[in-house]
């Protein structure tokens, strides 16, 4: 047991992560109240930014992991399932089998493995849906019939692993636990769509004698800068429980009669110390017009792989048609010092990730000159200024030196499909009866 020996005495045995990703539920059960997780997760950058992280991780399918040297062991288990093909980027396929979802999960919790049969059976709609698809594409790019089907394949296989929860619940509360302990608590996410399935989660966890509880947070109402809406479900065995307590609002209220009072929703502006008036626009240098813009002196919108794309600008000079004004700060002069210039350049002392970065109604911070040249740079936050990987990182309420490993691309999908660490802390809190480090909730404010 000498995994274990950083435990501290309030964690009875292994909170169990399933479909761990990067590590969001992890992060936040460490940083917030001083748990440990064994992560379940196949994506080799995942586990890689999961053990630069320092989180213990098991890489294996979570479909195919075996539970029975685990019961009796475990007291705490997290679910995320893959969200693709529930969200509206997967285009919602799993939408259309909800019916043969929800059945399956009352089968599976009766101890009736029916994985397969509905993979067989949703295979033909996935079917459908691809050879529609592919319709649509000119004859040029058409798919052919065999990528098609596996396409189809794997639709079917990632959208039953909405039923793993299952599996995992009906072996961790049936199996023989005399010689251990029960499972105490679970807490599963994913988006709004998938709401009804928890709900039907909740049903069979209450003809255990468990209390449950289903609903969508949205992560902004719990300090994180973003408007993240998820669909929760947490359960326990041993108490009753609700969601957990917002902390934030989007408006700041007055003390109350004990002198409590929520604060306002955590800006990007704030979390990031960017120019209030300055705007992110989610469509960044694609071609083609379009996207959605939003001011960061509010939360985030929900981020997903995507992110990567946005850029960052500030609202001036904008023309009828929409554009502004695009200077590149690396081929122009600096700006004239004036007293409207502090909110619209700043001045970078480095292009690494922890660069400062300071307005000009600010003091400068000390500035460094590496071998590649001048790395000081002046910018006004229009088209060169891409969303970085530190940044999104903060808006999910991660550290912003999380050890992110893979590609670029793959970075920011885990950032995008993570959980909120702090989101998640907060819905571990409200299930396992354990308060937030306050501390700690010191430090990330």
């Amino acid at each position: 047991m000498a995994a274990w020996s950083g435990w501290g005495p309030q964690q009875k045995g292994i909170v169990l992560d399933g479909f761990a990703g990067p590590g969001g539920w992890s992060e936040g059960i460490r940083r917030w109240l001083g748990l440990h997780d064994v992560g379940l997760e196949w994506d080799e950058a995942a586990c890689q930014t999961r053990a630069a992280a320092g989180h213990l991780t098991v890489r294996v399918d979570v479909s195919c992991f075996v539970l029975a040297p685990l019961v009796g062991r475990v007291w705490g288990l997290l679910m995320s399932p893959p969200c693709t093909k529930f969200s509206s980027a997967g285009k919602q396929f799993g939408m259309l089998v909800m019916d043969l979802l929800a059945s399956g999960i009352q089968r599976m919790l009766r101890g009736e493995d029916c994985r397969a049969e509905l993979r067989d059976r949703i295979y033909p709609v996935a079917l459908q849906e691809q050879e529609a698809a592919n319709a649509k594409r000119r004859p040029e790019k058409r798919w052919p019939q065999a990528r098609v089907e596996a396409a189809a394949r794997e639709d079917a296989f990632v959208t039953v692993l909405v039923l793993e929860p299952a599996r995992y619940l009906w072996e961790l509360i049936t199996g023989d636990t005399a010689d251990g302990i029960p499972l105490e608590w679970a807490a599963f996410e994913q988006v709004p769509g998938v709401l009804p399935l928890w709900e039907v989660y909740a049903l069979e966890l209450r003809r255990f004698g468990w209390h449950a509880w289903t609903g969508v947070l949205n992560a902004a109402d719990y300090g994180v800068p973003q408007t993240r809406q998820r669909a929760v479900l947490i359960a326990s065995a041993v108490r009753r429980v609700g969601p957990p307590p917002p902390t934030h609002g989007k408006e700041a209220e007055a003390e109350d009669l004990f002198g409590e009072s929520r604060p306002q929703y955590v800006t990007m502006a704030d979390a990031l110390g960017l120019v209030p008036t300055a705007i992110v626009n989610t469509r960044g240098q694609r071609k083609t017009q379009g996207g959605n813009e939003f001011p960061v002196s509010g939360p985030s919108q929900a981020l997903t792989g995507r992110t990567r794309s946005w850029t960052l600008h500030t609202n001036r000079n904008q023309q009828p048609d929409g554009s502004r004004q695009v200077i590149d700060p690396h081929s122009q002069p600096a700006p004239a010092f004036t007293s409207k210039a502090g909110g619209q350049w700043a001045l970078i002392s480095n292009t690494q990730s922890n660069a400062a970065v300071r307005t000009l109604d600010q003091p400068s911070s000390t500035l460094f000159f590496g071998h590649r040249g001048n790395a000081v740079n002046w910018t006004d936050g229009v088209v060169k200024r891409p969303i970085e990987e530190w940044e999104a990182a903060v808006i999910q309420s991660f550290p912003a030196a999380y050890p992110w490993a893979g590609s670029k691309t793959k970075r920011f999908e885990q950032i995008g499909n993570a959980v909120p660490p702090l989101l998640a802390a907060h819905a571990v809190s409200a299930v396992a009866g354990i308060p937030l480090l306050q501390e700690a909730l010191t430090a990330a404010a």
